[in-house]
């Protein structure tokens, strides 16, 4: 078989020595179907942003963008603008039929913090190559907010694939008939199944939030602390519209409530830029589960994180934004998203990060 490894195996290839964690795992750092990883005990401030790129360590491009470091572990200011690279607490011996695809964490998004593993050899961000022996790095830039991180903090988490698993359009149209993946709009299938922006909520007139300028410091281990008009303007609307500002970062969320059922997982894919000046979400995994009547679901909102580009755009009520693809699961996982684990957004609406008070 083949598809993406669920949680029991993944606790397997730690056993096996093909994740290497660096230190004792946390509590709940083992998801449905992928795995946290965390920042190790110093932030690399670098230049630019960069790949190691074929046949070249991190470690050795660090020597040409190196400007300073910072100690993590009694925790450090990651300043807004700025790009950090912090190797992480887990390293990888993989086997030659398994692959690995990393992403940002939810809450890593919702603060518009730039979160992409980088590889040695790698000429992509987010993407490890079958077999791949070696270290794995985090490079950080927040966007919207400075933040205070420390070493063991989960900003990312990956995911590791056996072969090739994504649904056809055809398999993903029969998925939906079997088990309803959307509901709150129609199935547009293409490519995978396309979401649309909630702009025209059932109740009262708030759509969405956009980042403030100029705010305080984000302590990433605060929960529910802090009050978010200080770090964010509510957006209202009666018309069904909302005028995008150039470089301006948003919480809107999606129309449809999504389902995830259990022998399957997700990841929602940037959307073509030929729909408007805007990109929606850096990416993210939906773990099997999300949404799921019997993990306590019953369909969840899709959280959109939208930065617009260069020009003012007009967004719409009912324009589609996003797609999400279907992967089949090698095995079905032991535990599913929002069934007896922490799972901070089960059953969610328009909603921030877990940092911020509801």
């Amino acid at each position: 078989m083949t598809g993406v490894l669920a949680s029991q195996q993944i606790a397997a290839m730690i056993a096996s020595g093909a994740i290497l964690p660096g230190a004792d795992l946390a509590p709940g750092q083992i998801q449905p179907a992928s795995l946290d990883l965390r920042l190790g005990t110093e932030a690399i401030r670098v230049r630019a942003s960069f790949l190691a790129g074929a046949g070249r360590r991190v470690a050795d491009r660090l020597d040409e963008f190196e400007m300073h470091r910072v100690d993590l572990t009694q925790g450090a200011v990651l300043e807004k603008g700025c790009v950090y690279v912090v190797p992480l607490l887990e390293r990888l011996a993989l086997p030659d039929d398994l692959t690995a695809v990393a992403n940002a964490k939810s809450s890593t998004g919702r603060l518009d913090l730039l979160t992409r593993t980088i590889t040695d050899g790698g000429t992509e961000f987010d993407r490890v190559p079958r077999g791949y022996d070696g270290p794995l790095y985090a490079e950080i830039c927040p966007r919207s907010f400075s933040v205070l991180a420390r070493t063991g903090m989960r900003l990312n988490q990956i995911r590791f694939r056996r072969g090739q698993s994504v649904l056809s359009d055809a398999e993903l149209s029969a998925l939906h008939e079997a088990e309803t993946l959307v509901n709150g709009g129609p199935a547009v299938i293409g490519e995978g199944l396309g979401f649309s922006v909630d702009l025209k909520p059932d109740a009262g007139t708030l759509v969405g939030w956009r980042a403030k300028p100029h705010t305080g410091l984000i302590d990433l281990e605060k929960i529910g602390h802090y009050d978010p008009a200080e770090f964010w303007d509510p957006l209202h609307s009666d018309k069904g519209r909302l005028i995008l500002d150039p470089d301006a970062f948003y919480i809107l969320v999606s129309r449809e409530a999504v389902h995830i059922p259990p022998a399957y997982a997700a990841e929602m894919a940037p959307y073509l830029a030929m729909v408007g000046e805007f990109r929606v979400h850096y990416a993210g995994f939906f773990d099997p589960g999300f949404g799921h009547a019997g993990a306590g679901g019953t369909g969840s909102r899709g959280v959109l994180e939208v930065r617009c580009h260069e020009a003012p755009f007009v967004l719409e009520h009912g324009q589609i934004v996003g797609r999400l693809v279907y992967e089949r699961m090698d095995e079905a996982p032991e535990q599913l998203y929002g069934a007896g684990i922490a799972s901070n957004y089960q059953g969610q609406g328009l909603k921030l990060s877990k940092h911020f008070r509801g």
